[in-house]
């Protein structure tokens, strides 16, 4: 699904997905979009302008979340500025690119985004297929006090549902699935955004991208367990998830 009120852009970025073998429903408006979605129409991703008139794209994104309606959501916008990004990631969005960028750039977050919900694997540190353990191959990986229900992306911690986005779903199986290893910021970076992917300002902006993700995943535990400290933070270097708990 594409909401864009940039006529010319939207028929454009539907033609080339269509053309990459995607079925694409494109509307020019937020409620347009709504409607698509109260009369039964579904998508598996969803891909938003940010500037838009009656209803932005962050509108847009909350009430399809009021509605309860989960679906991963890509911001593709001219806006640059990490404040905006920041909005959208923290609203529930699981990427935001710039609308500078090349249509492969776009067509690649999409395939990333429905490989992560098969959650089929993720990327190693070495930038192979890490190898799931025999806990990682069934349905449910528990390590001490975590619960993480692979096929439906969903985490528990302490038995308490953990309201972990797709994306930060990711980037926490990822973490665990390599318990003890401190693992770099440019390796989690492209655990979610995908290898040779850079985003915020200059060559490391990476860097904040992932203490954002961070940040809000270590305040989502902590909101059920203000004792949370499994991950730790390597100075200029990366995160680990501690072992043994």
């Amino acid at each position: 699904m594409v909401v864009d009120d940039d006529d010319l852009f939207r028929e454009s970025l539907a033609r080339n997905l269509c053309d990459a073998g995607f079925e694409v429903r494109d509307f020019p408006s937020g409620p347009e979009a709504l409607i698509h979605l109260s009369e039964g129409g579904g998508a598996d991703v969803a891909i938003l302008d940010w500037r838009m008139p009656v209803m932005t794209g962050i509108e847009l994104l909350k009430r399809m979340r009021q509605d309860g309606r989960e679906l991963p959501v890509i911001f593709l916008t001219a806006l640059t500025d990490q404040i905006y990004e920041e909005a959208a990631l923290a609203t529930g969005a699981v990427d935001f690119v710039e609308k500078s960028r090349s249509f492969g750039i776009v067509l690649k977050r999409v395939q990333l985004i429905l490989d992560g919900a098969k959650l089929t694997g993720t990327p190693s540190a070495s930038g192979g297929t890490a190898q799931p353990d025999a806990e990682a191959d069934a349905d449910t990986l528990a390590v001490g006090f975590l619960t993480l229900k692979l096929k439906t992306g969903r985490a528990q911690w302490k038995g308490q549902a953990v309201d972990l986005t797709l994306t930060e779903f990711k980037m926490v199986l990822h973490l665990v699935r390599h318990s003890g290893e401190e693992l770099t910021y440019r390796v989690l970076y492209d655990v979610v955004h995908g290898s040779g992917f850079f985003a915020g300002t200059g060559s490391d902006g990476y860097r904040a991208n992932v203490r954002t993700f961070i940040k809000r995943i270590r305040r989502k535990f902590r909101d059920l367990d203000d004792a949370f400290d499994e991950i730790e933070n390597y100075a200029g270097f990366g995160y680990r998830w501690k072992t043994g708990r």
